[in-house]
């Protein structure tokens, strides 16, 4: 088996996650916030699809999906166009709001496609390509895409605590 395939089939035990995280839930749930201070699960899925789309973009040259194809648009949050999530304040967070749970699965499946494509041009040796000359030792290609793949797996697990608190919250 080539690491791309074990790539693959990580970021879509993502998808898969992501889209049991939000199925079933009205704006409410997915705004849910147990604390002032806390991420919601529409905050939580929107920043591991925005890291996903901004890394993957970077590291293949390509261009973010966010802005490409116009979910920026369709999300509509008074937010920079760019931003990630990364350091939001907790008055950030509650700018991540969304009507539909359709808007985050419709975004993270246009993103998991554009990494689908990426991965499976990937040869072995791409892996060791230096993407990120900003860290001690440089990051490589397949540092990045295990980090994001490891940060997205933990996101899209608090995501799943949150709508199990939001859910208890509404019993």
């Amino acid at each position: 088996m080539h690491a791309k395939d074990i790539l693959i089939g990580g970021y879509g035990r993502v998808q898969e996650e992501v889209h049991a995280v939000v199925e079933g839930l009205g704006p409410d749930e997915l705004g849910y916030r147990p604390a002032p201070e806390a991420n919601s699960v529409a905050w939580l899925v929107w920043h591991l699809t925005r890291v996903q789309d901004d890394h993957v973009a970077d590291a293949f040259g390509l261009d973010q999906v966010w802005l490409a194809d116009g979910w920026e648009k369709r999300f509509g949050l008074d937010l920079p166009r760019d931003d990630t999530g990364y350091g939001h304040s907790p008055a950030d967070v509650a700018k991540v709001r969304v009507d539909s749970a359709d808007l985050l699965t419709g975004y993270y499946d246009a993103v998991h496609e554009q990494t689908l494509g990426a991965l499976r041009e990937v040869a072995a040796k791409d892996l060791e390509r230096v993407v990120d000359e900003h860290w001690d030792p440089p990051v490589t290609l397949g540092v990045r895409l295990v980090s994001v793949l490891s940060d997205d797996l933990q996101h899209v697990g608090q995501a799943a605590y949150l709508r199990g608190l939001a859910q208890s919250a509404d019993a």
